[in-house]
């Protein structure tokens, strides 16, 4: 991605020292059950924008990566430990966690894989009874949260 262009999409990490910018939307945006990336997120599955690597850009610092198989690896930033990517050892695409995007809104998945290790708890998951954070916390305790995490801009 050059400087002149003006990215569609951006994100990074929790605390801000890895920022990303992405030329042209991605190819795909997916969810992914196996039992690899619930490990990686440290959630029930994991979301990802596959993106091809000449439209995408690492715009402020540079993530580490953890080898987690032999065909690919795992970006993350090693300040905050918010995990980024998922991408296969030279090859022409790079896969960005939806949740590290600064408009998660805006990558919205169409497809599951990994189906064989979805929990089966998942699908239920719209139907479980929800509450706000302010609900949860109340205004009190929510007034009085200071975040320390980097804004969903630049």
């Amino acid at each position: 991605m050059t400087t002149a262009t003006k990215p569609v999409l951006t994100g990074g990490c929790q605390c801000g020292a890895i920022r990303f910018a992405l030329s042209a939307p991605p190819v795909k945006i997916s969810i992914c059950h196996c039992r690899m990336c619930q490990k990686a997120s440290g959630a029930p599955f994991a979301s990802f924008a596959d993106i091809d690597r000449a439209d995408f850009s690492w715009t402020r610092g540079t993530p580490a990566a953890f080898r987690s198989s032999s065909i690919a690896e795992r970006d993350y930033c090693r300040d905050c430990g918010t995990p980024l990517s998922f991408h296969r050892i030279d090859g022409p695409r790079i896969e960005i966690m939806t949740g590290a995007f600064d408009r998660p809104d805006r990558v919205v998945p169409t497809q599951q894989f990994g189906t064989e290790s979805r929990l089966g708890w998942v699908v239920s998951i719209a139907n479980m009874p929800s509450q706000t954070t302010l609900q949860n916390y109340g205004a009190d305790k929510v007034n009085g949260i200071v975040s320390h995490q980097h804004p969903d801009h630049d």
